[in-house]
């Protein structure tokens, strides 16, 4: 594992560099992604002009579910996205490469497709978090202020995971990926908002079954003491490491699953 980091380091090192070498590009790239990403908390700020509140959660409460859901999304995007472009690589007949070298084939994608400007859509989020959290009135006891950074870790890993999982229906049906982009980054949006104000099948769906609740909306009812409506126990807090760990051992059984199915094009 150590070595494979250290390669990863030294592949993303040369990417960084590589990249650096058209500024303009990289900026216009940068400045756009968090633009956009600022754009789904203008919509929430607008809402706000005509609700007091949204399912019994305030602006400030909202602002901090938008702040951890988005800036996990954006780190997922930054280190574990990439896996998208497999789809690709199936397609052109080009993934046959990743199997030659002696790395594992979701580190080799990451970081030959690794791009820095990515990190545009966390720095929007980051700043609501911590804004919106000074404004909460957030009772900081121990076990809160240890939530907060194993929440941002749990709920990167949790969105890597669906990455990997949905990327990998390109082994049986290479068009599928707009498809998995749904579950992605449809399911980043979804859960800027509290998880109680959908439905019970979107609920299921996008809460549990694919466990994205956990990403932000179980232990944000904790952090914020906020409505908890879905009656969801305070113990529950503590579990998305555990989720976050599972969701990545699938991840991993469904992409080896894949690689086993995969059938070069022999070009």
């Amino acid at each position: 594992m150590a070595s494979n980091l250290r390669t990863y380091r030294i592949l993303v090192g040369a990417r960084i560099r590589s990249d650096w070498q058209y500024r303009v590009s990289f900026f216009f790239f940068l400045v756009s992604q968090t633009v956009v990403t600022a754009l789904d908390l203008a919509v929430i700020l607008v809402l706000f002009q005509v609700v007091p509140s949204l399912g019994g959660w305030s602006l400030e409460q909202v602002a901090v579910l938008y702040g951890i859901t988005t800036l996990a999304f954006g780190l997922g995007d930054l280190f574990i996205s990439q896996v998208e472009t497999a789809a690709r690589s199936i397609r052109e007949g080009t993934f046959d490469r990743y199997l030659l070298r002696p790395l594992p084939t979701v580190l080799q994608i990451s970081a030959s497709e690794f791009a820095l400007r990515r990190i545009g859509r966390s720095i929007p989020a980051a700043v609501v978090l911590v804004i919106a959290l000074s404004s909460a009135g957030v009772d900081w006891t121990p076990d809160r202020i240890l939530l907060l950074p194993l929440t941002v870790i749990s709920g990167t890993v949790i969105f890597g995971a669906v990455w990997v999982v949905t990327s990998a229906i390109s082994f049986w049906a290479v068009g599928a990926q707009e498809v998995a982009n749904t579950f992605t980054y449809g399911g980043s949006f979804a859960h800027q908002y509290p998880l109680h104000i959908y439905g019970r099948w979107v609920r299921t769906i996008l809460g549990w079954i694919i466990p994205m609740a956990f990403v932000a909306y179980v232990p944000t009812v904790h952090l914020l003491n906020a409505a908890n409506p879905l009656g969801i126990p305070t113990w529950m807090a503590i579990t998305p490491p555990f989720v976050a760990l599972a969701s990545a051992l699938v991840a991993r059984a469904v992409w080896a699953a894949a690689i086993r199915n995969y059938q070069s094009t022999g070009s």
